[in-house]
């Protein structure tokens, strides 16, 4: 059970963000520097204790309308080997001392996980609350069982979102630029979708937002 202190953070995860976001291909917004708000989100349990996983939303204002990104981040006491492509930056945590902190799109931890949650083995966290689950996540899946150790950093970025290759063939597909599900409408997955992961966060205008974060399915762009 991961334990969530209010502490200081220096930077902060939205001005790591701020520079960060900008470098994406999914990214839309305007040519000035991103407006950040953080919006809502969830996170999962490392196993082991040594991870934090957070699957973080958040609001940016600088383009011709408000924009919702998806960012699944880790932070780490250590780098990660080989996932120098995908750090964020580092930050000062006033308990924990240093901490990496990393697209978590390219650790293998938090895609263990989000496949353990789509499968339904694990339940999604309240983003700032120690031991409360997250009832406005959704998942569903409906194949005869993912692989959970064997996982190779090869996720790639698009124009639409992040991919993330799996061994046994299927492929997890990250809408990094969330599109609400119509109002009090179900965030539900494309047909053919193996499995999904939906979630919620809080618009500029004080109401809540639905859509799908996560999907599985077979081969390229599930």
């Amino acid at each position: 059970m991961a334990v969530i202190h209010h502490t200081t953070l220096k930077p902060t995860k939205l001005e790591l963000l701020t520079s960060w976001l900008p470098t994406r291909p999914w990214y839309e917004g305007g040519a000035g520097e991103p407006e950040l708000t953080k919006a809502g989100g969830f996170r999962l349990d490392d196993p082991e204790g040594e991870v934090g996983i957070e699957f973080m939303v958040v609001t940016d204002a600088s383009g011709a309308g408000p924009a919702a990104y998806l960012v699944p981040l880790t932070y780490r006491g250590a780098p990660l080997d080989g996932a120098e492509h995908a750090l964020v930056g580092t930050m000062e945590h006033g308990v924990l001392g240093q901490r990496w902190v990393y697209d978590g799109c390219h650790d293998p931890v938090l895609v263990a996980q989000l496949l353990a949650l789509i499968e339904g083995r694990v339940q999604a966290q309240a983003q700032s609350l120690t031991d409360t689950p997250d009832q406005e996540v959704g998942r569903s899946y409906t194949g005869d069982g993912l692989p959970s150790a064997a996982f190779v950093r090869t996720a790639t970025d698009d124009r639409d979102g992040t991919e993330v290759p799996l061994p046994d063939g299927t492929a997890l597909r990250l809408h990094r630029v969330l599109r609400p599900a119509a109002p009090d409408a179900p965030a539900l997955p494309p047909q053919g979708a193996i499995g999904h992961v939906a979630g919620a966060w809080g618009r500029p205008d004080g109401s809540r937002a639905q859509a799908v974060f996560a999907v599985l399915g077979i081969g390229s762009r599930a």
